[in-house]
């Protein structure tokens, strides 16, 4: 292998690297601003989420593209096969936060033509904001190739089914004590789950760096709660 070739295969997997952390920027933007219009009942900058999610669908299909050409074609080995395939999985995964951030605006579109329900729309903010914080450090962890970064984000998946679990309950609060608000509070009960789902993606994000870094799987059990009867 010449020491052209050799430069030149380590920029593509550089490339493919930056493209995964492009792609993780628009993720993170995509999430904040789904948590921002369910917030601020903003029915334009909802249209503006659902819309942009085929720019994501688009890298995620361009980043595959490009990580199965250089595995058919320079082969990698190792550490570099494991680089390629992790930058592969982790767009999936942000492709599918992608997914969840659009369905988020959809809910929020119809959340906004329904009377405020503050107290509630609060709490799914604070769990949105600790989604949207565990989604930034997962990918500064990957930007970074941070092990230890990439841990945290993973043991502390629990935060994140502790704050669906009150939320759960809370909803089945209001709904029994008013049925007009079953049919927002189901809205919301849906927007809850789609953050729920983006933090499981962060976990696997992180679980995925860890490979990648020590091409070994944690071997813990992941930290989950059960949803309370």
């Amino acid at each position: 292998m010449t020491e052209h070739t050799v430069k030149s295969y380590g920029e593509e997997l550089n490339h493919l690297t930056a493209e995964v952390t492009r792609m993780g920027g628009l993720a993170e933007a995509q999430v904040a601003d789904a948590i921002d219009c369910i917030a601020r009942r903003d029915a334009p900058l909802a249209q503006q989420v659902v819309a942009r999610d085929e720019r994501l669908d688009a890298l995620q299909a361009e980043i595959e593209r490009k990580a199965f050409k250089l595995i058919a074609l320079r082969q990698p080995m190792a550490v570099d096969l494991r680089h390629a395939v992790a930058a592969l999985k982790i767009s999936m995964s942000l492709e599918r936060c992608g997914d969840m951030a659009k369905n988020i605006g959809k809910r929020a579109l119809i959340l906004t033509e329904a009377d405020p329900m503050s107290a509630l729309t609060r709490s799914i903010e604070r769990m949105g904001r600790l989604v949207q914080g565990r989604l930034k450090d997962v990918l500064d962890a990957y930007t970074a190739s941070d092990l230890q970064r990439a841990v945290g984000v993973w043991g502390r998946d629990e935060e994140v089914d502790e704050h669906y679990n009150a939320i759960f309950r809370e909803l089945l609060t209001y709904m029994m004590g008013d049925p007009r608000t079953i049919n927002p509070c189901a809205h919301l009960l849906f927007v809850a789950k789609n953050l729920e789902r983006i933090g499981d993606h962060a976990t696997n994000i992180a679980e995925i760096i860890h490979f990648e870094l020590t091409g070994e799987e944690i071997v813990s059990q992941r930290p989950k709660l059960e949803l309370s009867n």
